[in-house]
C-alpha cells in the first residue's frame, strides 16, 4: 500500500474539501465508506499523522499484538470477516487494507499530515486546518465545510508510563508497547511487564517460550475470561456453505446479544458472574494457584473492560512455569530490576511498562470559533459526538463494553444522514444547543466513575466534555438502544440549530 496517497498544495495555496475525516484507522476508514457511498458528489479527504493506515494495529507492532473484541462486531458491517474470532494485528491490517482498494479510498488519504489548529468562521461556514506534512514538515493549509474527528481516543506518540524513582539506575533496557524497538532481543533474558490489562496479556503468552522468565507486575488484577478462538455458529454456517455476507451479519447479532446479556448480569448479578469469570482461570491455573490474590480485581465485573484469552495462552504460559504474577507495587527501579513495596525484589534484563494510554482529547488540536479558543470541557455533548455551540464537527468514541466500530458506523450513518438533510434545506452549518427545556438539566462528568473507571480516562476528566440526564445529551454506551434511536433521529425535531 502506497503510503504516500494524495498530493496536497503547500506553501500558502488553501485547498477546499467538503468533508474532511481525521484519522485512517478504523473509525476514519468507516466514516469514508459511508460518506461516499452515501454522497458520492461530496469532496472529501483523510488526513492522518502516522506513515500508514490502521491507527492503533499500525501503532501497536508487539509480538503477540491481537485484538481484544471478537472481529464480527469490530469488523465493519459491509466487510464480512471470514477468519477466527479474535484476530492478530497482521489480520486486522490485512482487512482494512482491502477495504481501501476494494472501495477506491486511496486517493482521498495522505498520510503524514499532523494538524495543529482548526479555527472555525462563521463569515465564511468553514474549518480552517494549519498542518503539517511529511518528515519536512512543510506548513499545509485546508479548509472544509465539515470536520469528521476520527482519530481515536489515546496518544500515538507515547504511552503512559508512571515516573517511578530509580529509572534511570536500571542497566537494561524499558520499553513501552507502543513505541517497541524491532530489535529488541528477549530471547534467554528476565522480562518483567508492569500492567495487567490486554497488552500485558496478550504479550506475555507471545514472549515467554522465548525469554529466561516473565513476570506479569501488577498493581491491581484484571477480571480475565477465556474460552476458544472461534465460533460455533459460524463454524457450522461455514460447513453448510452459507454465504460470507449472512454469515457475517448472523453472527454479528448474536454476539450483540450475548454481549447484552453479560453486561445486564454484570449490572444484576454481579458477584454470581464473578465467579464465574474466577471459575474459568481456576479451570486453567488448578486448585492450588492462588486466584484471590493475583485474578480476584477489587471492582465489579466490567466496571473496567473484560480481556479475553483466547484458548487460555496467558494462563497456560504461567501454568508452564516459564511465566509468574507478582501483585505487588514498585518501591523503584534498581540498577539490575525492581525493588518492590513488600521488600521483594525482581530481577530484570528488559522492563515492559504495559500501562496504559495518554488520553489526547481530539488529537491535540487547538480548535478555535470565531477567534475564541475551545475549551471542550465547558461543553456538552450531543449524543456524545457533537458538542454544545460547536458547528459542523462530529467526534468518534466508540463503545468501552461492546466494539468500537459499532458505534463508528452508527454515528457515521447519522453523519451522511445529518449532510443529506442540511443540502436539502440549504443549510451550511450545524451546531447543537439546549432547548428551553433543557437549562435546568443535571450535568455531569463524561464517565461515571462507579460505572467505568479505567486509568487513562479518569488521568483526562478534567479535558473531556460534560453530559446531560435527558435522552439526547446522554453518553449511553447502550449499543441496542442507540442503534434504534440514532437511526429515527428526526434532524428537524432535535436540538440542532441549522443556519
Amino acid at each position: 500500500m502506497d503510503t504516500h496517497m494524495g498530493q496536497t498544495p503547500t506553501g500558502g495555496q488553501i485547498e477546499h474539501f467538503d468533508v474532511v475525516i481525521v484519522g485512517a484507522g478504523m473509525s476514519g476508514l468507516a466514516a469514508a465508506y459511508h460518506l461516499q457511498r452515501t454522497l458520492p458528489h461530496l469532496k472529501y479527504v483523510i488526513l492522518d499523522s502516522l506513515e500508514s493506515y490502521g491507527g492503533t494495529w499500525l501503532t501497536h507492532s508487539y509480538p503477540g499484538a491481537r485484538s481484544d473484541s471478537d472481529l464480527f462486531t469490530f469488523g465493519y458491517q459491509f466487510k464480512p470477516w471470514k477468519g477466527n474470532p479474535i484476530a492478530t494485528r497482521s489480520e486486522i491490517l490485512s482487512y482494512l487494507g482491502e477495504v481501501i482498494q476494494e472501495n477506491g479510498l486511496e486517493p482521498h488519504i495522505r498520510f503524514r499530515h499532523h494538524i495543529a489548529s482548526a479555527a472555525w468562521s462563521s463569515e465564511d461556514a468553514r474549518w480552517n486546518l494549519e498542518a503539517f506534512a511529511g518528515d519536512s514538515g512543510e506548513s499545509v493549509r485546508i479548509s472544509t465545510s465539515f470536520l469528521w474527528m476520527c482519530q481515536g481516543y489515546y496518544r500515538h506518540s507515547e504511552g503512559y508510563t508512571p515516573g517511578w524513582r530509580g529509572m534511570d539506575d536500571f542497566k537494561g533496557e524499558i520499553v513501552h508497547p507502543q513505541k517497541w524497538p524491532k530489535d529488541l532481543q528477549y530471547k534467554n533474558k528476565r522480562v518483567v511487564v508492569i500492567g495487567s490489562g490486554a497488552t500485558a496479556a496478550t504479550l506475555l503468552p507471545a514472549i515467554a517460550e522465548e525469554c529466561a522468565h516473565v513476570t506479569m507486575l501488577q498493581r491491581t488484577p484484571t477480571y480475565f475470561s477465556t474460552g476458544r478462538n472461534a465460533d460455533k455458529m459460524a463454524d457450522e454456517l461455514r460447513r453448510l456453505q452459507i454465504k460470507d455476507e449472512w454469515i457475517h451479519e448472523i453472527v454479528r447479532r448474536k454476539v450483540v446479544c450475548d454481549r447484552a446479556a453479560v453486561l445486564k448480569r454484570a449490572k444484576e448479578e454481579p458477584e454470581t458472574l464473578k465467579q464465574e469469570l474466577l471459575a474459568q482461570v481456576r479451570a486453567v491455573l488448578g486448585a492450588d494457584y492462588d486466584v484471590d490474590t493475583h485474578f480476584t480485581p477489587p471492582y465489579r465485573p466490567h466496571q473496567q473492560r473484560v480481556c479475553f484469552v483466547p484458548d487460555g495462552d496467558l494462563f497456560k504460559a504461567i501454568r508452564g512455569g516459564k511465566a509468574s504474577v507478582v501483585t505487588d507495587e514498585i518501591e523503584e527501579f534498581t540498577s539490575d530490576g525492581l525493588l518492590l513495596k513488600s521488600g521483594e525484589r525482581i530481577d530484570a534484563d528488559i522492563i515492559v511498562t504495559a500501562t496504559g494510554f495518554n488520553m489526547n482529547f481530539l488529537g491535540d488540536i487547538k480548535f478555535s470559533v470565531d477567534g475564541e479558543a475551545l475549551d471542550f470541557s465547558k461543553t456538552v455533548t450531543y449524543r456524545a459526538m457533537m458538542f454544545t455551540g460547536v458547528p459542523n464537527l462530529v467526534w468518534i468514541y466508540g463503545y468501552n463494553r461492546y466494539s468500537w466500530t459499532l458505534r463508528a458506523e452508527i454515528i457515521a450513518h447519522f453523519v451522511c444522514g445529518m449532510l443529506k438533510h442540511m443540502s436539502s434545506a440549504g443549510a451550511k452549518s450545524v451546531r447543537p444547543s439546549f432547548r428551553a427545556e433543557d437549562h435546568d438539566m443535571r450535568i455531569s462528568q463524561w464517565v461515571d466513575p462507579d460505572n467505568f473507571n479505567p486509568g487513562y480516562l479518569m488521568r483526562a476528566q478534567h479535558l473531556l466534555p460534560k453530559r446531560g440526564d435527558k435522552p439526547e445529551w446522554r453518553h449511553t454506551q447502550d449499543y441496542l438502544s442507540e442503534s434504534v434511536d440514532m437511526n429515527a433521529i428526526d434532524y428537524t425535531h432535535e436540538p440542532l440549530q441549522y443556519e
